[in-house]
């Protein structure tokens, strides 16, 4: 245990279900696929331990040695979820008794007994407080502690867990990929993504930026496959995935990742300019 967390409490908010597209994306990464130790990190799980019960049922689907630790700097938040915990292992809950989950104090070092190096880091909602310039200190803070080939997954969702971006940066510290997830039952349009990017990103949605201009495209090839709506907005929004594409975005993947929501691209197709 920590005596001295780096970093700084988050607001704590959190609610059941708010992170299953991280869950999702996290359980179909390489970094966890192929891990020696099936380790991952929820840091900052917040007010409640919900989030790391939910990835841990979701990646024990994938790898039956899966296990998860919730990180948080309040002591009163890792007591809560203690208790939590204690529910469910007395199977007063809807969550499976014997699930790999533990929780302690702890930040940016992410500290773990015995040497272990997870295999992934999801810090999801914890750098919205900080300032810009902060985010590759904490990025390589934190990718420090990542087992060789691991992954910090760091990023920004909604509430109700609809709209979400996120950053995928690797145990160098560096970032290699930026993906928006978004719901696409009753999505308006995909650019509802800017009030939620990443730190790194939020605050260059503005013109010249590369940001600004994928998410301008985007929506402009949503509001052009329109009609495609009839089929429904899977449809909709494969189209216009396909047209971004087709006019040289680099997007990765293919149309499997793209009917869940979600677009991803290398980190260099986003990245902020220099000198701005």
């Amino acid at each position: 245990m920590a005596s001295s967390p780096l970093g700084r409490p988050t607001r704590g908010t959190t609610g059941t279900n708010r992170l299953r597209r991280n869950d999702r994306w996290i359980a179909a990464s390489r970094a966890f696929l192929r891990a020696e130790d099936a380790l991952v990190i929820d840091l900052g799980f917040g007010a409640s331990g919900v989030t790391a019960f939910e990835l841990a049922t979701r990646l024990r689907r994938v790898r039956d040695d899966a296990e998860v630790r919730g990180l948080e700097i309040d002591p009163t938040r890792v007591a809560t979820a203690d208790a939590q915990l204690a529910e469910v292992q007395a199977g007063r809950t809807p969550f499976a008794s014997d699930l790999p989950v533990s929780f302690a104090r702890g930040g940016f070092e992410v500290p773990l007994p015995a040497g272990r190096r997870p295999a992934v880091i999801r810090a999801m909602n914890v750098l919205r407080q900080y300032d810009e310039r902060d985010v590759p200190d904490a990025w390589r803070t934190m990718a420090a502690r990542l087992a060789p080939g691991g992954l910090l997954v760091e990023g920004t969702c909604d509430e109700i867990g609809r709209i979400a971006s996120w950053v995928d940066v690797d145990a160098a510290g560096e970032p290699v990929r930026f993906t928006i997830s978004l719901r696409l039952a009753d999505l308006e349009h995909p650019g509802i993504v800017a009030e939620r990017l990443p730190k790194a990103l939020i605050h260059r949605n503005v013109p010249g930026e590369r940001v600004h201009a994928l998410l301008a495209d985007l929506d402009r090839e949503w509001e052009r496959a329109a009609a495609l709506s009839t089929f429904g907005a899977t449809q909709r929004f494969l189209a216009a995935v396909t047209a971004l594409r087709a006019q040289g975005w680099p997007v990765e993947g293919g149309r499997t990742r793209w009917r869940l929501g979600e677009l991803t691209l290398p980190w260099a197709a986003v990245a902020p300019l220099p000198g701005r």
